[in-house]
């Protein structure tokens, strides 16, 4: 079998993409097609694993969820984690490959080619249909020669091209116009149509936008999408700081303060939390945004050492010292979780180097390896972290090994890691265990991402939170029904991709293709 295909192409980074591929995706599935997404090389602070221990870019495991499959390592062959401005970690085919500077990364490009050509033809021998997501713009001219990620697989694939444009940040015009003008002849003939993504208003009033894109560019405009809010599909690659909802701190809800790291991974963590009507949340750059928080979160990172550094630096230290003293709670997840304890050591260099202290608040000590654990995760809450023995289901995404000194493990792990790609050695104890608590259960922190996102654990964590701060607790089925939303939201944003684009004729097209091919 060899797969239709169709590529998603951009005007230039955060148009929206990776959303558009994602609905497609979910579009041609509900019409029974069998379909994949694809993305050759992303870059992104937020990863997931699969069911066998590779990890990947979050968005590619959004858009298998689309398609009704488990998330693969083939569906993004290349990841890289940025590391500072000019040095990435290399993950390839869901394992950790090396840490490189970008223009030793460049150099190895036929080497990484060849794999991304070998992860496509797996994928496209084993479904009808492969959705294609390219990255940045479509006109990077001046990566031309050592693109990975656009052109060369748009022509592996015979892909036709669809162009996504940005309307909201506007200079819509040129921004087709001038990509267009800027590919080569075979590029520009490759190009189907042109989406204008996130239209604020009413959409017949870009009726003479469509006309002159369509006559001056040649191309059709085959659908204006207007812009959906409070769509609450988790983001691609970046944290968008400035379009964060940032929510009021409330006598009424519980305040979560979520500090902002420059190395910040995973923060996916956190969304669910956001949708949960007694929750405020925000997201927080200096000390001082913490007051009023009745938890503070430090979430994963990707430079543990240097965010930590970042963090002193910045005076956070008598912040959370108060923010304790006062009985509230403080959690750490995954590089959040190393910094709370005693002490982190480097000795391989997998960061800095070296050691340093940490905040000090969980009798534990971490020593970063060279080895990275990638698995899926599921396990209860001990009753010394909450009351009810409440499952959790996630992943962990970490390199370095922490030590419990003088403290209990959070959960009691039920499925400990199996996954091929694994590439960390575990003793009995670790894979049994996960995360420390402190005696008051006010402190704790744990290598699990995806930590919040049972509605179980969830509203249960939050009631103690409630009961703490003498609000009464709220039934389980409130925070069923944020899952439930959630969980929906795949179907809401193709429902309204569907009414903005002709899919309907690109479905028909793919179907006829396909009963051709048989």
């Amino acid at each position: 079998m060899t797969a239709r295909t169709l590529a998603v192409l951009g005007t230039g980074s955060d148009v929206g993409k990776s959303l558009i591929t994602t609905g497609i995706c979910r579009v041609l599935h509900r019409a029974g097609i069998r379909v994949a997404p694809f993305k050759a090389q992303n870059m992104s602070l937020n990863s997931f694993v699969t069911p066998e221990g590779g990890e990947i870019g979050r968005a590619q495991a959004l858009q298998a969820e689309a398609c009704g499959i488990p998330p693969h390592v083939d569906m993004n062959p290349i990841l890289l984690k940025p590391e500072s401005a000019t040095r990435s970690q290399v993950v390839v085919q869901g394992v950790l490959w090396s840490t490189q500077e970008a223009s030793t990364y460049c150099e190895r490009r036929r080497q990484l080619w060849s794999i991304v050509q070998e992860s496509y033809a797996r994928l496209a021998s084993q479904y009808e249909v492969v959705v294609i997501e390219g990255a940045g713009s479509a006109a990077e001219v001046n990566l031309r020669e050592r693109d990975l990620v656009n052109w060369p697989v748009v022509k592996l694939a015979h892909a036709p091209v669809l162009l996504v444009a940005d309307i909201d940040r506007g200079g819509v015009f040129a921004q087709v116009l001038g990509t267009l003008d800027l590919l080569e002849p075979d590029e520009r003939a490759m190009v189907c149509g042109v989406v204008i993504n996130k239209f604020r208003g009413d959409a017949t009033l870009f009726a003479d936008g469509v006309n002159f894109l369509e006559s001056r560019s040649r191309i059709p405009v085959l659908g204006v999408v207007p812009f959906l809010r409070d769509l609450t599909l988790d983001q691609e690659d970046s944290l968008d700081r400035q379009g964060l909802r940032q929510a009021e701190f409330s006598t009424k809800r519980i305040n979560i303060a979520v500090v902002l790291l420059p190395h910040m991974s995973n923060f996916t963590d956190f969304n669910v939390l956001a949708e949960e009507d007694d929750v405020a949340l925000k997201y927080v750059d200096v000390p001082a945004a913490l007051d009023g928080a009745d938890i503070v979160i430090i979430p994963g990172s990707k430079s543990t050492q240097a965010d930590l550094s970042h963090i002193v630096t910045l005076g956070y230290v008598p912040a959370l010292a108060q923010h304790v003293d006062r009985h509230r709670e403080l959690v750490g997840i995954c590089g959040g979780y190393q910094m709370l304890g005693r002490t982190i050591s480097d000795p391989y260099r997998v960061e800095q180097g070296g050691g340093m202290s940490g905040l000090g608040y969980l009798d534990v000590e971490t020593e970063l390896g060279r080895s990275k654990c990638t698995t899926q995760v599921e396990a209860s809450a001990i009753p010394f972290l909450l009351s009810a023995p409440c499952v959790v289901r996630g992943y962990q995404v970490h390199m370095g090994h922490t030590r419990r000194v003088n403290e209990r493990p959070c959960f009691q792990v039920h499925s400990p890691p199996t996954g091929d790609n694994r590439a960390v050695q575990v003793s009995e104890h670790d894979a049994e265990h996960d995360g420390a608590v402190r005696r008051d259960g006010l402190v704790w922190g744990t290598y699990i991402h995806g930590v919040f996102d049972e509605p179980g654990f969830r509203r249960v964590w939050l009631n103690r939170a409630r009961a703490r701060k003498g609000l009464l607790p709220l039934a389980l089925q409130v925070s069923d029904s944020v899952t439930a939303r959630r969980r929906s939201e795949l179907d809401r944003w193709a429902d309204h991709l569907a009414r903005s684009m002709d899919l309907a004729g690109l479905v028909a097209g793919l179907n006829r293709a396909r009963m051709q091919s048989q």
